[in-house]
């Protein structure tokens, strides 16, 4: 299916706390490269499609309100490449908008992206260079939405916890975004990414993303019922602005045969009810 204080010390040292080394030798760790790609899966890949209802609520730094509801529909296609639709409910002056991505998963071919303005009824085009820009007022960034490719950025594994793998990710090309550098946290057992942290150009900790809830969701898969254990609550926080971005997601669904066309400039405009419900 688009991130205020620092945590206590006392916190993020036990869950960074190293492992004996004995304890990290008797137990294999994967290549960077494998447990990146594990995780990239996790958070964007499950399933050959998904949908799912959210509802965002983003709080200022003075506790000021706002809140945005949408469904967000994905599919899957080769070489991982993918494609999202984005159909805001509510409020009112953001229903009917439309966000869609034809994400692409070779470096050399930017992602396409598109925002439909109902007030306007204007298709516009979202320009590569803006996909680190805030999506729809919140703190989350278009870019959060869809994913980033993994070929961005060389990644470094840097710890390994009991429970966490801890990867630093630098961007390949620095001019092109406004950190540093990010790290991930790793689940060990899942490979879900638990919690990301942005870095500005001074190597200070300015973001914080983290996965708040999961839960497995059980969908068919051909003849067999399987589980997809899925991020269902997550958080965003600026610790610039003081801003705070919480996104819940309910009625998560996989597999639904979701129909190419639906993923088209044409429906933009007019989505299929059958898709919204």
């Amino acid at each position: 299916m688009k991130a205020l204080v620092c945590w206590l010390t006392v916190l993020l040292t036990a869950g960074l706390a190293a492992l004996p080394a004995a304890a990290q030798e008797a137990e294999a760790v994967p290549s960077v490269d494998e447990i990146v790609q594990r995780a990239n899966h996790m958070a964007y890949y499950q399933g050959l499609d998904g949908k799912s209802a959210v509802l965002m609520k983003i709080t200022d730094k003075n506790g000021n309100v706002r809140t945005r509801e949408f469904i967000i529909l994905r599919k899957n296609g080769d070489g991982g490449n993918q494609k999202y639709f984005v159909y805001f409910l509510q409020p009112p002056d953001v229903r009917r908008m439309v966000f869609m991505v034809h994400k692409f998963a070779a470096l050399d071919k930017d992602d396409d992206r598109w925002l439909y303005l109902p007030s306007l009824d204007l298709v516009n085009r979202i320009a590569a260079s803006d996909k680190r820009t805030s999506f729809v007022g919140s703190d989350f960034l278009y870019e959060d939405v869809s994913g980033r490719s993994l070929e961005e950025d060389v990644h470094e594994l840097t710890q390994v916890t009991e429970e966490r793998f801890l990867i630093k990710n630098t961007p390949k090309n620095p001019a092109s975004v406004e950190f540093s550098y990010f790290t991930v946290e790793i689940d060990r057992k899942t490979y879900m990414p638990m919690k990301m942290e942005y870095f500005d150009k001074s190597g200070t900790l300015y973001r914080v993303i983290e996965a708040k809830k999961v839960e497995p969701i059980s969908a068919k898969e051909g003849d067999r019922q399987v589980e997809y254990l899925t991020v269902t609550e997550s958080v965003v926080k600026d610790l610039k602005t003081g801003s705070t971005t919480e996104m819940k997601f309910s009625n998560v669904q996989y597999n639904l045969g979701l129909n190419d066309d639906l993923f088209t400039e044409r429906y933009l405009r007019r989505p299929p009810r059958e898709a919204m419900r």
